[in-house]
């Protein structure tokens, strides 16, 4: 374990580390047979706290307060009582402050350094550089994933984390990603020194001693996390807010199962069930284990005839997934119900049926945009114990962000996330931060479906894949079959969002809505994805691509969206029954004239022939970029099918 690697190591380099992990591992050796028994005061007082882990946990508990040296160690239950206390020990800090117009609301503001994922600082650790990312081209940057050696981890350790819990409390936190004791399910320990990690891992997933039971003497992930500000603190804090964006750094070790992150204290840089357990480490154990961990939503759809299905869908964060998830149909007689929003784990049953289950237990959604018309769900389901982060502040006690003008009263101030007590919209900065977020029980959305914690997980007959792409891409095409459809997958690309390091209206590469979150070789991925069709001897999920944002010469978008992407989903359940309502064209199957059901639209004028229209010169320069994309990214690691897929496609848009 790389832990035990580095304790005894505080002033050595990393020639002088290596010639002492022998005797370390004797030590740890020693320390098993001891019960954990040490020499070490810190970890002697603790001995009654952690007497009733396993011993696996005891031995991840006692390496990491050796090397972070914590005042306290608190063992997490999950109890209503415990929340309580992290939210008053918060509040006291000036951590985060009551929102009254709410049931057991609360609202974070963030240092302004801390405020998004850090992919420029987050690296998959390996021995073999090729199995984190493909080799690009020479001279060319790579942008599918960061790689750290483990020697180069070894040194960013010790770095940061000899004595970085001083004077705080770590807090043991046992989390199921999934239901607890479901065979779709994983297990993992968070150790953390904040507070709001633990009061948002206890919304996020299912935490507690239920997890440490079902856990009893089995392997976990084992996640390391510390916001990096030891106490007494030698720097003033911004919005007390204790973080160190300097030196944060969120590295992955496959091999071992762990998880490494030091520095922020926000999102999935800290909460690390999300990206860095449910895909990064997730992704390379569905790998080995023959299933599947995707950046996707989960929705149920029952038609008007009673017939229910399941979609999952990949977009990048920002382009709509939670709202899709959420949906309210507009056309009579249907109805949506939610699974998850974000992350989906599909595994192939007995019967070679590929279901899903969402690992998570929360929503952790883009707040900006969220409003009664584009998602009133969302709005009726984080009324009430939700923690809002790096949202404005009304004078009436309530939350404000881009998307609320129409639904605040004009007689209330707003005060916004930096502070300004009486922002207006003329002051030409957001009042919420573009990625401020709600995180929220998913247990209380009020179309949360019946069965989103089966342990089977639901049967998935469709996968949609989709960006915002404001011109050339239609409304919604299927795959020709699975090869064709990992290509559009793989192909995909979207405007960035303010979720990642980008400035926005940037056309990005986003293969599959996993750039930032693969857990190894990007390549490596579309071989696994390929080999699923010898996985089963069942039909597998049949693949569309939907792009909701196309714009016309004004700039303004062709589809009204929301409500009415039903009328989408209507027709990708007609394709899955099996109906004529379908006919090729040079990207893929598109709707027939008059298949999509237009009903109650009639007075919008929407222009169905440019929202379908296929160019020739856009769809040659997309080729164009995707092929040097894939050419510079991905090089030899790309599989010969996806290259053929591409050439396929150039050749029929050749002939339009």
């Amino acid at each position: 374990m790389v832990f035990s690697d580095i304790t005894s190591a505080n002033n050595m380099d990393t020639a002088q580390m290596k010639s002492v992990i022998t005797e370390v591992s004797e030590m740890t050796a020693e320390i098993n047979k001891r019960n954990l028994d040490l020499e070490t005061p810190n970890l002697k007082d603790f001995q009654g706290k952690i007497a009733s882990l396993s011993l696996k946990v005891r031995t991840f508990v006692g390496e990491c307060v050796r090397l972070c040296q914590p005042s306290d160690i608190h063992i997490c239950d999950g109890s209503d009582r415990e929340l309580k206390n992290l939210l008053n020990i918060m509040q006291k800090a000036g951590m985060i402050e009551p929102l009254p117009k709410y049931n057991n609301c609360w609202l974070a503001r963030t240092d302004p350094g801390d405020v998004a994922r850090v992919e420029s600082k987050t690296f998959i650790v390996t021995k073999d550089r090729r199995e984190t990312i493909p080799m690009p081209k020479k001279g060319v940057k790579g942008l599918l994933g960061n790689w750290l050696s483990p020697d180069d981890l070894k040194t960013a350790i010790q770095e940061r984390f000899p004595g970085c819990m001083a004077g705080r409390t770590m807090y043991v936190v046992p989390y199921s990603m999934g239901p607890v004791g479901s065979p779709l399910s994983k297990i993992g320990i968070e150790l953390t020194d904040s507070p709001y990690v633990v009061a948002s891992m206890r919304t996020m997933t299912r935490m507690g001693e239920s997890v440490l039971e079902a856990l009893q003497d089995n392997d976990f992930v084992k996640c390391l996390h510390s916001v990096g500000c030891p106490l007494p603190l030698k720097k003033n804090l911004v919005n007390n807010w204790p973080c160190d964006p300097e030196r944060t750094i969120v590295t992955h070790i496959p091999e071992t199962k762990e998880i490494i992150s030091f520095g922020s204290g926000y999102g999935g840089n800290s909460l690390l069930g999300k990206k860095c357990f449910a895909l990064r480490i997730g992704s390379t154990i569905a790998r080995k284990e023959g299933w599947l961990a995707e950046h996707m939503l989960i929705l149920g759809i029952t038609n008007p005839k009673g017939v229910k299905k399941y979609i999952a869908a990949a977009f990048p964060s920002a382009c709509g997934k939670t709202n899709l998830a959420m949906m309210t149909p507009s056309l009579p007689g249907y109805k949506v119900v939610c699974v998850g929003d974000d992350i989906a784990w599909m595994k192939f049953d007995e019967d070679g049926i590929l279901r899903a289950i969402n690992p998570e237990n929360g929503f952790f959604g883009v707040a900006p945009g969220t409003s009664m018309h584009t998602n009133p769900v969302a709005m009726k389901t984080v009324l009430s114990n939700t923690i809002f982060t790096n949202v404005a502040k009304t004078s009436d006690g309530g939350v404000f962000w881009e998307g609320l003008e129409k639904e605040t009263p004009n007689d209330v101030t707003i005060t916004s996330w930096l502070g300004d007590t009486n922002w207006s919209k003329e002051s030409g900065k957001p009042a919420a931060h573009p990625n401020s977020r709600f995180c929220t029980p998913a247990g209380q959305c009020p179309i949360i479906d019946p069965q989103w914690e089966d342990p089977k997980g639901v049967p998935i007959s469709a996968i949609l894949f989709g960006g915002r792409r404001p011109e050339g891409v239609p409304l919604i095409y299927e795959a020709f079959n699975w090869r064709h459809g990992v290509m559009v997958g793989a192909a995909m690309r979207s405007e960035a969002t303010a979720a990642a390091e980008h400035k926005a209206k940037v056309i990005m590469h986003d293969p599959f809505a996993m750039r930032p979150f693969f857990g190894y070789n990007f390549g490596h991925y579309l071989q696994h994805w390929l080999s699923m069709e010898e996985r089963t001897d069942k039909p597998l999920p049949q693949i569309f691509h939907v792009n909701w944002f196309r714009k016309d010469e004004k700039g303004h978008f062709i589809w009204p969206g929301f409500g009415e992407n039903v009328r989408v989903l209507d027709w990708v359940l007609q394709r899955i029954d099996g109906n004529n309502v379908g006919e090729e064209c040079a990207v893929g199957i598109l709707p027939k004239p008059s298949s999509l059901n237009m009903e109650g639209l009639e007075n919008q004028n929407i222009d169905l022939d440019e929202l379908f229209r296929i160019p020739k010169d856009f769809w040659q320069q997309e080729i164009e970029d995707i092929e040097k994309y894939f050419t510079e990214q991905v090089g030899d690691d790309l599989p010969n099918e996806i290259a053929e897929e591409l050439k396929k496609l150039g050749k029929r848009i050749e002939k339009l």
